[in-house]
Protein backbone atom coordinates (compact mmCIF):
# COMPACT_ATOMS: atom_id res chain seq x y z
CA UNK A 1 0.00 0.00 0.00
CA UNK A 2 1.45 3.12 -0.85
CA UNK A 3 0.98 7.48 0.31
CA UNK A 4 -1.78 7.80 -2.01
CA UNK A 5 -3.77 4.45 -1.00
CA UNK A 6 -3.65 5.35 2.42
CA UNK A 7 -4.65 9.68 2.02
CA UNK A 8 -7.23 8.14 -0.39
CA UNK A 9 -8.84 6.14 2.14
CA UNK A 10 -8.64 8.57 5.23
CA UNK A 11 -10.55 11.26 2.99
CA UNK A 12 -13.01 8.72 2.16
CA UNK A 13 -14.01 8.19 5.69
CA UNK A 14 -13.52 11.66 6.37
CA UNK A 15 -15.77 12.63 4.06
CA UNK A 16 -18.09 9.60 5.25
CA UNK A 17 -18.26 11.39 8.64
CA UNK A 18 -18.79 14.82 7.33
CA UNK A 19 -21.91 13.90 5.16
CA UNK A 20 -23.40 11.63 8.31
CA UNK A 21 -22.61 14.92 10.18
CA UNK A 22 -24.68 17.40 7.29
CA UNK A 23 -27.38 14.56 7.65
CA UNK A 24 -27.46 14.05 11.68
CA UNK A 25 -27.86 18.12 11.43
CA UNK A 26 -29.87 18.47 8.58
CA UNK A 27 -27.37 20.65 6.79
CA UNK A 28 -27.73 19.52 2.91
CA UNK A 29 -24.00 21.69 2.61
CA UNK A 30 -22.41 19.82 5.16
CA UNK A 31 -23.40 16.45 3.43
CA UNK A 32 -22.50 17.29 -0.13
CA UNK A 33 -18.66 18.59 1.13
CA UNK A 34 -18.65 15.23 2.73
CA UNK A 35 -19.71 13.12 -0.65
CA UNK A 36 -17.18 15.46 -2.74
CA UNK A 37 -14.80 14.83 -0.08
CA UNK A 38 -15.40 10.58 -1.06
CA UNK A 39 -15.26 11.08 -4.58
CA UNK A 40 -12.21 12.47 -4.31
CA UNK A 41 -10.70 9.84 -1.79
CA UNK A 42 -11.97 7.22 -3.96
CA UNK A 43 -10.06 8.54 -7.06
CA UNK A 44 -6.58 9.22 -5.10
CA UNK A 45 -6.94 5.53 -3.81
CA UNK A 46 -7.68 4.04 -7.28
CA UNK A 47 -4.82 6.12 -8.68
CA UNK A 48 -2.58 4.68 -5.90
CA UNK A 49 -3.86 0.84 -6.62
CA UNK A 50 -2.62 2.20 -10.57
CA UNK A 51 0.65 3.19 -9.27
CA UNK A 52 1.54 0.37 -7.08
CA UNK A 53 0.39 -2.20 -9.70
CA UNK A 54 2.60 -0.59 -12.35
CA UNK A 55 5.60 -0.35 -10.13
CA UNK A 56 4.92 -4.07 -9.46
CA UNK A 57 4.80 -4.98 -12.97
CA UNK A 58 8.13 -2.98 -13.92
CA UNK A 59 9.95 -4.63 -10.97
CA UNK A 60 8.37 -8.46 -11.38
CA UNK A 61 11.52 -9.89 -13.19
CA UNK A 62 14.10 -7.67 -12.15
CA UNK A 63 14.84 -9.47 -8.46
Amino acid sequence: MNKDQIKGRAKTVAGKTQQQAGKEMDDEVQQAKGLTKQAAGKIQETYGKAKEAVRKATTKGHH
